[in-house]
């Protein structure tokens, strides 16, 4: 730590300087010039960047929001608006997708968490300086209205290029709750948001209805919110007085404890938590207290590795300081938040990079286990520290089927386009098969491969007969998937996507493992 006294006499000889200059403008300009009005300006400026440059010298969390953009951020998490819908950070001036939102043009066109945004209409943004209203200011704008991004893509030479129509980003947190099958409940939960406790209430209650006896809950791609709904849902599935997650900080009045205290509605049946390298924060509190409890497997792979917690402190012109104020331990034990510091500050930025670079995705033996923070869930089994909450049960990334007539089939926005127009067209037979008919009995033919393509290559798309019979498999799918949202939303499209969901389907043959854990 340098000395206070030194930083404030620095500080004060800038000061001097800046006023010096300041009087010479005054007294001598040649024109008069409202000296109040340009100092005014400038020391905004001057101590928010200040403020920014101190903030990120502390950890990769703790951030300053100015007032431009405090209503920005807090509509991530209630509320609707009209734009993408992603949920972006801005790394050493690059803006990187955190993840797209469900249901939002941006999923529906192809955009990937990890993906880099380099332009947007043409213009770069990337390495010039872009600040979060700078990036938004270009990427919300009226439902209908069209905007162009190109994107860099881990594994891919040339930049992807992506016509997104804005539409109305709902702030929905369960996308979607299902029955897999006459017992399994699937239910997709996207974020903690104010609502998701009662979202998800709702929808466990709709499941069980329904016979639901086992659940999959699925956290891939949840990038957190709001400890104290974590908190909550694993209320509902620990039995009374099991320690659920607790915080520890310098100063006693932020260590706190949450266990669970009342009756919840799932505190039997089996239990299946997939999460991967998107799923943070909030996402680890209930994957973590699930593990170390035993009360159910987690599958998929290394989750993102977020353990500090943030206090929102709002400043006297209504701008905001989110100050990491304590770290938060799993019952066990455990702090999953992965290194960070000044040596380790483009490896944390680039960490999912990182993790496709070194095969971590693909492989359970890449993932980097520090084996001297090692711990024991309630039954006995080892869990670990210091980076994210490692599964249960690893589901490498299948790249089967993949190819770059795919991508760009995606990225023209050509297989939602020709979804859409499909779905226009055959309207009245859609509704009239209805929704559990067309999951089981609704099959995308030949015809409609070769009319894809086509649409494809009037977007521009040139046709390739060895990747389309590579990723015929998949554009299958992906078309009955899209055919099924533009006709039932959700509920039309993830029974369909699951299918090639390499996690999802791992789950549905784990749970006499699961079953297992809940009788012991």
């Amino acid at each position: 730590m340098g000395n206070p006294g030194s930083a404030f006499n620095s500080f004060e000889g800038s000061m001097s300087k800046f006023r010096e200059v300041l009087s010479y403008i005054e007294n001598d300009y040649v024109d008069e010039v409202d000296t109040e009005a340009i100092m005014d300006e400038v020391l905004d400026e001057m101590l928010e960047e200040v403020i920014e440059e101190t903030l990120q010298r502390l950890d990769p969390h703790t951030s300053y929001i100015s007032t431009t953009d405090i209503d920005l951020i807090r509509s991530q998490l209630q509320g609707n608006f009209e734009g993408i819908g992603i949920e972006f950070n801005i790394f050493k001036d690059t803006i990187y997708v955190v993840a797209p939102l469900s249901g939002g043009p941006s999923e529906k066109v192809g955009l990937l968490s990890g993906d880099k945004i380099v332009k947007v209409d043409g213009e770069t943004i990337a390495g010039v300086g872009f600040t979060n209203r700078d990036v938004v200011s270009r990427l919300r704008g009226e439902k209908g209205s069209a905007v162009n991004v190109s994107i860099k893509r881990s594994g891919n030479d040339d930049l992807l290029n992506f016509e997104i129509i804005r539409d109305v980003i709902p702030q929905y947190s369960v996308d979607v709750a299902y029955m897999a099958d006459p017992s399994t409940g699937y239910m997709k939960v996207s974020k903690f948001s104010a609502t998701t406790y009662m979202e998800f209430k709702e929808a466990l209650l709709g499941l069980q209805e329904k016979g639901m006896q086992r659940l999959i809950l699925d956290l891939t791609g949840n990038t957190g919110g709001y400890l104290d709904r974590a908190v909550d849902m694993v209320d509902e599935i620990l039995e009374d007085g099991k320690l659920i997650v607790y915080t520890e900080g310098k100063e006693s009045r932020y260590n706190e404890r949450h266990v669970s205290r009342k009756g919840g509605d799932f505190e039997a049946g089996s239990l299946i938590v997939l999460i991967d390298e998107g799923s943070a924060s909030a996402s680890e509190i209930v994957s973590g207290a699930i593990q170390d409890h035993d009360r159910g497997l987690i599958v998929g792979r290394r989750s993102f590795g977020k353990g500090l917690v943030q206090l929102p402190i709002a400043l006297n012109d209504g701008s905001e300081l989110r100050l990491t104020i304590s770290r938060y331990y799993t019952p066990s034990g455990r702090c999953i938040q992965k290194p960070y510091g000044e040596d380790l500050d483009e490896y944390y930025r680039d960490d999912i990079l990182t993790r496709y670079e070194s095969g971590e995705v693909f492989h359970e033996d890449s993932i980097k286990i520090n084996k001297e923070l090692t711990f024991l869930t309630a039954g006995g089994r080892k869990v670990y520290g210091g980076g994210g909450i490692i599964p249960d049960h690893f589901v490498p990334i299948d790249t089967t089927g993949n190819s770059a007539y795919l991508n760009r089939l995606f990225s023209s926005n050509s297989i939602a386009e020709y979804s859409l127009n499909y779905y226009k067209k055959e309207q009245a037979n859609l509704e009239a098969m209805g929704l559990e008919n067309f999951l089981s009995r609704f099959e995308v033919s030949d015809q409609m491969l070769q009319d894809l393509a086509a649409y494809g290559a009037s977007n521009g798309v040139e046709y390739d007969e060895d990747d389309f019979m590579e990723s015929k498999a998949l554009l299958t799918t992906y078309l009955k998937a899209f055919i099924g949202r533009s006709a039932w939303n959700n509920e039309g499209f993830y029974p369909v996507w699951n299918e090639q969901n390499e996690i999802y389907q791992r789950a549905l043959n784990l749970f006499e493992e699961a079953d297992a854990l809940v009788t012991n």
